[in-house]
């Protein structure tokens, strides 16, 4: 989730892929992660285009990428979490 906007985390995890798998692609884009934005990735799953028509959609996706670090548990993931450590 990211503030009203609620994502499977199965979907989110593979935006994860997506944008890791760019950055490790493309080392230089690691300058212009601020500005990345997965939109164009043909294997971008369906529910997050609408997100690609908000102004704000590459610090989303930054979250959600966050979100869906390996070091958190996934309940911890949900920000109405607390008390996994």
């Amino acid at each position: 989730q990211d503030g009203d906007l609620k994502f499977p985390l199965e979907s989110v995890k593979k935006l994860k892929e997506l944008m890791d798998g760019n950055r490790h692609i493309n080392p230089r884009t690691m300058v212009l992660m601020g500005s990345y934005s997965p939109c164009q990735e043909k294997h971008l799953p369906e529910e997050f285009q609408p997100v690609c028509k908000r102004e704000d959609a590459p610090m989303i996706f930054r979250r959600l990428s966050l979100a869906a670090e390996d070091d958190l548990c996934e309940i911890c993931a949900n920000a109405a979490c607390a008390g996994c450590f």
